[in-house]
């Protein structure tokens, strides 16, 4: 091999070659930086390494613990918002962040083995009075009929099972599936109309819209024994209160901001096959939003009409609806009103948008929605208070925090001063990346060490037995920690509980194991980012053997690498990945410069990639 200039930089063209799999062409080269310089194993690399390994020993006693052979939960099966489904494949949710960051592939095995587990208990398990989930709760793998509040949690992991297993035969069945359930291509269910770019209902599935209002049953599931045995997440103590908690979410019919979380299922597909009806339906569904925005002054309407009305379901209010900006419901045990708006869900459609387009639209729109909103903030008890509700009698539910729904989405995508103001200095990560809180590394590892601790430990006096044991009992003690992990190595935003995508600046995967996630003993930091850049610290713990890791610009290589600068060395790539072959022991800081949203965005791993780089 030819060395460059540079002592510490190898600039390698391999011969072309092509791959067996078809979405590879010939005249494919690889580029590979080798790095030889030593750096002593830093602090945070040591602890991203214990992090990880820290977590995966949790989550293999956490699984022996509450699932059994078949991925099954050991727990009461139930239907509900209370507790469902939902609940129980979130007992592994972050398992799909934790292995794409480089965890063992026991991970990966044991949450595939609890969602195939989950699909089969669930389909299997039946309602007495519920009407639509008395054949099964789920139907054709996927819930029948339920919010996208709750929808977006039973996915959790579905969803980005395609960062690390994309070429699953199961998977890939069920990602046109399950989009499929949204384009009217099942008769079955016809969630959404095209004349009027509406999903038809909050409640939607498998089976279709519900075209009626939901009732408290509907919500809360059917009868169960509670007192000395469950213990309720919204604190009910009999059936009846449970019930009497979903008394006033019969406002169901028409189109609701959090649908929006459907379009996470046709970016799946898109990026799977690049099949351009994905693509052009979600833009279809979220530009019939963003047109619904500018007619009611900029704030996104929580309820759409069936005849594609704003507020056309709720005497025309656009503020109505259940999960509504108006939906401040009783909690029958206090007699206390609780806010419970849900339309910041629908920052998961805009982003998905502005993933497949790199169109800043959606996200300047939501930005200013936001300013909007706490443009109406006023003085109480001499305090600066704002708005988090709006109802028949104008903006209510004042605090003293200013809405912040979304804000850390909008400038993690746009990268402009204006989104970053938001911000101001109530991120820390953000701080850190702005050159404001070095300690910050070394705080949020240590952080989720503490956490894994802590989960184990109460995880182990845990006495409860699968039949005194709800779905999301188990939730509190999944020890999955990998908030550190995520945003310092792939600068990752986190994706929550509404089933979204993972959207980073960068991803890893192991060439030799052919398989996605950072190599063992590697470590990596991100430092530094800005809307042409990233600059990324990569080391190798290993004294005594070298580490090649690809490294890609974007989650599903959505940006494309112009060139790699290291300590005044410029390697042109023009490709969406590079390689980086560390010596024992060596590490170094690279500036990653990017043409950001330039690719189309894909689940496909880098060697299977036809693209071509241009070496001079």
């Amino acid at each position: 091999m030819k060395k460059a200039q540079h002592p510490t930089l190898l600039l390698i063209l391999l011969v072309p070659i092509i791959s067996l799999s078809q979405t590879n062409q010939p005249g494919k080269s690889k580029v590979t930086i080798e790095i030889t310089t030593q750096m002593s194993p830093p602090t945070w690399a040591l602890l991203e390494r214990e992090v990880i390994r820290a977590n995966e020993a949790a989550c293999y006693e956490f699984f022996d613990k509450y699932f059994d052979e078949r991925g099954y939960l050991l727990a009461v099966e139930r239907w509900g918002g209370d507790d469902g489904p939902d609940d129980a494949i979130e007992n592994v949710a972050d398992w799909p962040v934790l292995h794409a960051l480089g965890a063992s592939d026991e991970i990966l095995h044991l949450y595939k083995k609890a969602w195939e587990g989950h699909l089969r208990q669930y389909t299997e398990a039946k309602t007495v009075d519920v009407p639509f989930a008395r054949d099964g709760m789920y139907y054709k793998e996927f819930p029948v009929m339920m919010d996208w509040m709750h929808n977006g949690e039973g996915l959790r992991v579905f969803n980005l099972q395609g960062l690390s297993d994309p070429y699953d035969p199961d998977f890939q069945k069920r990602t046109r599936r399950f989009a499929g359930f949204y384009m009217n291509e099942d008769p079955g269910a016809p969630n959404y109309d095209p004349e009027h770019k509406i999903i038809k209902s909050l409640f939607n599935g498998s089976r279709g819209p519900l075209m009626r209002k939901a009732t408290g049953l509907d919500w809360a599931g059917d009868p169960i024994e509670i007192e000395n045995r469950f213990h309720l997440g919204h604190g009910e103590r009999s059936y009846e209160e449970m019930v009497a908690h979903f008394k006033d979410y019969t406002e169901t019919i028409g189109d609701h901001p959090q649908n929006l979380s459907a379009t996470t299922l046709a970016a799946n597909a898109y990026m799977m096959t690049g099949e351009a009806k994905y693509k052009d339906w979600l833009l279809e569904y979220t530009n019939a939003w963003l047109d619904r925005m500018k007619a009611n002054d900029g704030i996104i309407p929580s309820n759409i009409g069936l005849d594609g009305t704003i507020g056309g379901a709720t005497d025309g209010k656009w503020y109505g609806g259940t999960y509504g900006w108006g939906f401040s419901p009783i909690v029958p045990q206090t007699g206390e009103t609780a806010h419970r708006t849900r339309v910041y869900r629908g920052i998961i459609g805009f982003n998905n948008a502005t993933l497949l387009t790199g169109d800043f639209r959606y996200l300047k729109a939501w930005g200013e929605m936001i300013d909007k909103v706490n443009a109406n903030s006023k003085k109480i008890d001499g305090k600066t208070q704002y708005p988090h509700m709006y109802g028949d009698n104008g903006w209510y539910a004042y605090s003293p925090n200013p809405v912040d729904w979304g804000i850390l989405d909008c400038y993690f995508f746009t990268q402009t001063p204006q989104d970053r103001k938001r911000l101001g200095s109530s991120n820390e990560w953000i701080e850190f990346l702005d050159g404001k809180s070095p300690g910050y590394p070394e705080k949020t590892l240590r952080a989720d060490l503490e956490r894994v601790r802590r989960i184990h430990a109460s995880m182990q006096e845990d006495e409860t037995t699968p039949d005194t044991r709800l779905a999301d009992d188990p939730m509190k003690y999944n020890p999955a920690s990998v908030t550190g992990l995520r945003e310092l190595m792939m600068a990752g935003l986190d994706p929550g509980r509404g089933g979204a995508a993972l959207y980073s600046r960068l991803r890893y995967f192991d060439p030799e194991k052919r398989r996605a996630g950072i190599p063992a003993d590697v470590a990596a930091l991100i430092s530094k980012m800005t809307a042409d850049y990233v600059t990324v610290t990569l080391v190798n713990l290993s004294q005594t053997e070298e580490r090649e890791v690809v490294v890609q610009t974007g989650g599903y290589a959505e940006h494309q690498c112009t060139y790699v600068e290291s300590e005044s060395k410029k390697i042109p790539i023009d490709q969406s990945h590079f390689s980086v072959l560390l010596q024992p022991g060596a590490g170094t800081e690279l500036t990653i410069y990017t043409k950001r949203f330039a690719n189309k965005p894909t689940f496909t791993f880098p060697w299977d990639r036809g693209e071509v780089v241009k070496v001079e």
